[in-house]
């Protein structure tokens, strides 16, 4: 016999697990970044989420799971609503519940944001297990789950063809049994970004909550805070950077009109890439492999590079080469993964789900035999 089905804000909802990089506020919750979200263990009959969805261009998607199975996947219009998780499941059976946001933070978008008010539900809740292992994913497009929904041919820069589920972070944890969040952004670098805008720098943010938004609305929910590194340690911390790098050289200079700042990544008169300008990408590998470790003490750091081609691996290795022969930090390492292929392309020249699938095996091997059985 079930309970009345009965409304309970997140507040009050101390057995639900927040998962992803976000703020203590849960009037509402907040989800920022690709993969945030919640779990829960509930009994009962059916379950629904009160959502609230702000964006100005591009509408967010979400998915959900129950018992690890994917079962849902939809786009959010503008609003505040209940959205149906379950409903008719045997009532005394304790279900597992995931809720993903499949798209990124938006930094071209300031309203761009998913708010969670409550659960509608029939049943009781029960804690989560906490997971042995905490996995921090940081990087581009690729990490974003860019191209991972989309016939190959399909160009268009949208939502619906982003997916937090297919991708390799996904695979990974869910393999590992890890919690895992994602801190990432299309286009966006180590030292710059695709169209050679040093503004758009991973590492520029990675302090702050979300504070590659822009916007009151962003500051007023607390995305420009200082992240609490404390209050989650990742055991491992994969960064998967230096794709849009190594693109921006065949980029025109990019310049800002009102402040006159000007940045470009030059090639030399026989094509080769100017070594002044790599030094700067070494040095940005280097200076982030630093702050990598003040906020993660305790982190193995592995920097994944290949998914898209290889042309600064070498400059890559050098300068965790160079990091480690500096620091004595013997914990941190480097690792290619597979390269995207006519086989495993997905829509819009991406890695599609076989290439993401085969990084993500290459990738949890690595992690069981360097980390995990050392």
């Amino acid at each position: 016999m079930t309970d009345q089905v009965r409304i309970v804000q997140l507040k009050e909802l101390s057995d639900l697990k927040v998962h992803g990089r976000t703020t203590e506020c849960r009037e509402p919750l907040t989800l920022f970044w690709t993969a945030s979200g919640f779990e829960c263990n509930v009994s009962g009959t059916e379950l629904s989420v009160e959502v609230e969805v702000t964006y100005n261009l591009f509408e967010p998607w979400f998915s959900y799971t129950i018992n690890g199975d994917w079962v849902g996947r939809q786009m959010l219009p503008k609003g505040r609503y209940w959205v149906p998780l379950f409903r008719g499941m045997s009532a005394d059976k304790i279900k597992n519940v995931r809720f993903f946001k499949d798209l990124q933070a938006m930094s071209d978008d300031e309203n761009s944001f998913i708010h969670i008010h409550a659960l509608r539900f029939d049943g009781k809740m029960y804690p989560v297990e906490e997971k042995a292992l905490k996995i921090e994913f940081i990087g581009d497009s690729i990490t974003s789950g860019e191209g991972l929904f989309g016939a190959k041919q399909e160009e268009d820069w949208i939502p619906m063809f982003f997916s937090a589920l297919r991708d390799y972070a996904y695979l990974t944890a869910k393999e590992l049994d890890a919690e895992y969040r994602v801190f990432s952004q299309s286009g966006w670098g180590i030292h710059n970004a695709w169209d050679n805008n040093p503004r758009c720098a991973i590492p520029n943010y990675y302090r702050e909550v979300c504070s590659l938004i822009s916007g009151e609305k962003n500051e007023q929910l607390g995305g420009k805070q200082p992240h609490r590194f404390e209050t989650w340690q990742p055991d491992i911390v994969v960064v998967n950077l230096g794709t849009n790098d190594a693109g921006s050289f065949e980029q025109p200079e990019w310049s800002d009109e009102q402040t006159g700042e000007r940045n470009q990544m030059r090639k030399n008169a026989d094509g080769s890439l100017n070594r002044d300008d790599i030094k700067k990408i070494q040095n940005a590998v280097k200076n982030f492999l630093h702050m990598l470790r003040e906020c993660n003490p305790k982190a193995a750091v592995i920097w994944c590079y290949g998914m898209l081609g290889v042309p600064l691996q070498l400059d890559i290795c050098n300068a965790i080469s160079e990091y480690i022969a500096e620091t004595g930090d013997r914990n941190v390492s480097y690792l290619q993964l597979p390269n995207t292929d006519d086989t495993n392309v997905g829509s819009r020249y991406h890695p599609g789900a076989l290439c993401h699938k085969q990084a993500a095996e290459v990738l949890i091997k690595y992690i069981k035999q360097t980390i995990l059985e050392s």
